[in-house]
């Protein structure tokens, strides 16, 4: 492919993506596996999958791309799958199909084949939702599954067809976590027989909370950590500049443009990480919501069309690192796609009802037409 339009930075990321096989990662299934332990039993199902969630993002592997701007990957680089066996645990015949299979492959390597058969079957097989689901159908819904008449959605993925608000840009995690604090205050555990099941959600979002803070905490000291043994002294300053804006979000607001796609980015991954919606967790009206750091930072002189493009190129690279979980039976013979399908609405009206193309909507098409992924 003619490579038209990008910077030699944005050409070689875009290379490692697309060159990369993509392959099962299974630690995020290890440490599910060991946070349930650990927790379950102790607290209520919301909590739970907190609790779980924060103990993925304090243990899981991190990776700094080498040139990239925009940093969290869901494994050790581009293209890791994680495994969802609460959902869905595979088997290792699934295991070897994956590996093998012509299109729409995942290379598996002895190591997880291991680490599946003596650690994630054992604890997750009678235990996953698809498991028991498919247990408790009639054998005439079984024989037109088989059959391919039906095939499956939330047995081996979670929901997904949600849209990031402009919400996400607003407050950093730490306010959220604040106002938070003041709804389980505020609860009636006197009057109201549900209390006890908000404060459970509650809970569970402030957990939440800690969990998308403590990654971004661990990517800002593991950018500081790679700059001080980085020689290039261009990409020092771009490791410190990474590390600064984790160091704002996601706990706080975004300052800066940079730090707005960050922070989004964040927010993607750990969604995408906590379950794995099918599909379609899209950013929304990205423009719009990153339109008045746009403007600000280019009135202040630290931001241009041509960095602003660069940075939107990297979170297109990031979108592509991601291949949507593996799927196995019918269901891959109805979806067999790497894509997750984020989707981006580019345009149309703001809430008020006008006209709501900006720069970042060309700099949007820009990107999707010189990078095509």
């Amino acid at each position: 492919m003619m490579e038209r339009g990008m910077n030699e930075r944005i050409r070689k990321l875009r290379r490692q993506s697309e060159s990369t096989p993509p392959k099962i990662y299974l630690e995020r299934a290890v440490l599910e596996t060991e946070a349930y332990r650990k927790y379950e039993g102790t607290v209520s199902v919301p909590e739970l999958r907190a609790l779980t969630l924060l103990y993925i993002m304090e243990h899981k592997t991190l990776c700094i791309n080498d040139g990239e701007l925009i940093v969290g990957e869901k494994g050790d680089g581009p293209q890791s799958s994680p495994t969802f066996p609460e959902l869905c645990c595979h088997t290792l015949e699934d295991m070897h199909v994956m590996n093998d299979r012509e299109l729409v492959s995942f290379k598996v390597s002895e190591e997880d084949l291991k680490i599946q058969e003596k650690q994630i079957i054992p604890f997750w097989k009678n235990r996953s939702i698809r498991r028991r689901i498919l247990e408790s159908v009639s054998p005439k819904w079984k024989d037109c599954y088989e059959s391919g008449i039906f095939t499956e959605f939330m047995e081996q993925r979670g929901p997904g067809h949600t849209v990031g608000s402009e919400n996400i840009f607003l407050k950093g995690f730490q306010e959220r976590k604040a106002d938070i604090r003041k709804a389980i205050d505020q609860l009636d555990f006197l009057h109201d027989r549900e209390a006890v099941q908000k404060r459970e959600q509650l809970n569970a979002m402030s957990i939440c909370c800690d969990a998308i803070m403590t990654l971004g905490r661990r990517y800002g000291e593991y950018a500081r950590r790679l700059a001080v043994r980085e020689t290039d002294e261009t990409r020092k300053a771009e490791l410190l500049q990474i590390a600064a804006n984790c160091d704002v979000v996601p706990a706080h607001r975004p300052q800066t443009y940079w730090q707005a796609i960050q922070l989004y980015w964040f927010v993607h991954l750990c969604v995408t990480t906590e379950l794995n919606p099918w599909d379609s967790y899209s950013p929304g009206r990205l423009d719009q919501h990153l339109y008045p750091f746009y403007r600000r930072d280019c009135d202040a002189g630290i931001l241009d069309k041509e960095k602003a493009k660069e940075l939107l190129e990297c979170l297109w690279v990031k979108f592509n690192n991601q291949p949507a979980p593996p799927k196995v039976g019918i269901t891959l013979k109805e979806s067999a796609t790497y894509t997750d399908f984020a989707n981006i609405n580019t345009g149309g009206i703001t809430p008020e009802g006008e006209d709501g193309v900006n720069d970042v909507s060309y700099l949007i098409l820009d990107c999707m037409d010189e990078m095509r992924l």
